[in-house]
């Protein structure tokens, strides 16, 4: 682990990992946002393969508290810790809402990446309806009550039973959704709430057509990853993928949102493939 400061002073939380080979160096980008690094499985996954970078994103984890909470701000965090790592250039990995601060980092610094990959992110378009549907479906009425019940200013186990309601749905394997989702609210850090209304704000109020246009730019080799499990719909992800010039769509059968822990053994075969291509 290792403290890397920014030109602003602020300290994140890094690891770095894996095998220098000819593949390029990876960056993985967690989601939230508000949360912390959680994608050390799927660093695992690629340690025999390149170079791995995981790190807290400003204000969450580990990470210095820090109430610049942009978009902007955030793909300058990731080109600062590239300089730092000295590498020309990178493949950044976003898992959900990493997944778009994948795309627009890609977007604003192209001449540093490599590849880009897009996994369980939302795409465009109306996507919030179909997920609440099926986040509706996955849960008993009495559940759904109680997470609507919650209120700010929660004891430590209504935190770890809000995050877990919050989550289970998550996981298209109904029977280990709840243990699952009970683990990762097990995790000591707060969730961010000021970074996740902020950054969840700023991205949910660009037009579908702006961000098409910036994705369009793109001619690095872009993987969309998605399960068909997961309940953002893998249709607005399609969507999106429409509008990248150099794109790889692939769908893994029966994952949830946590695709490394529901096929573990088909996702590291993508991103052999991936970093392959």
């Amino acid at each position: 682990m290792e403290f890397v400061t920014l030109s602003d002073g602020t300290r994140l939380r890094t690891w770095t990992t894996g095998t220098t080979t000819a593949s390029p160096p990876v960056v993985l980008l967690h989601g939230g946002p508000g949360l912390w690094d959680y994608l050390e499985p799927v660093a695992a996954m690629l340690d025999d393969l390149t170079v791995v970078h995981r790190f807290d994103q400003r204000g969450c984890g580990g990470s210095d508290p820090s109430e610049n909470q942009t978009m902007q701000r955030l793909q300058d965090d990731i080109e600062e810790l590239r300089e730092h790592w000295g590498h020309e250039r990178i493949v950044v990995l976003g898992h959900s809402f990493g997944a778009k601060l994948a795309l627009t980092y890609a977007a604003a610094y192209p001449q540093h990446v490599a590849k880009v990959g897009h996994f369980s992110g939302v795409g465009i378009g109306d996507w919030h309806t179909p997920y609440f549907e099926v986040r509706d479906q996955r849960m008993t009425a009495e559940q759904l009550e109680r997470l609507e019940s919650f209120r700010p200013g929660r004891t430590p186990a209504e935190e770890t039973e809000f995050r877990a309601l919050s989550w289970f749905t998550d996981h298209a394997d109904r029977e280990r959704a709840w243990q699952w989702a009970l683990e990762d609210a097990a995790v000591p850090y707060p969730i961010n709430w000021a970074a996740n209304r902020a950054l969840a704000g700023e991205v949910n109020s660009w037009p579908d057509d702006e961000l098409a246009a910036r994705v369009a730019g793109l001619t690095m080799p872009v993987w969309l990853v998605h399960g068909t499990g997961d309940p953002r719909p893998a249709s607005a992800v399609q969507a999106l993928a429409k509008h990248i010039p150099n794109h790889e769509f692939r769908l893994i059968e029966g994952a949830g949102h946590s695709l490394w822990r529901e096929r573990p053994a088909e996702l590291r075969q993508v991103l052999q493939e991936f970093l392959d291509s």
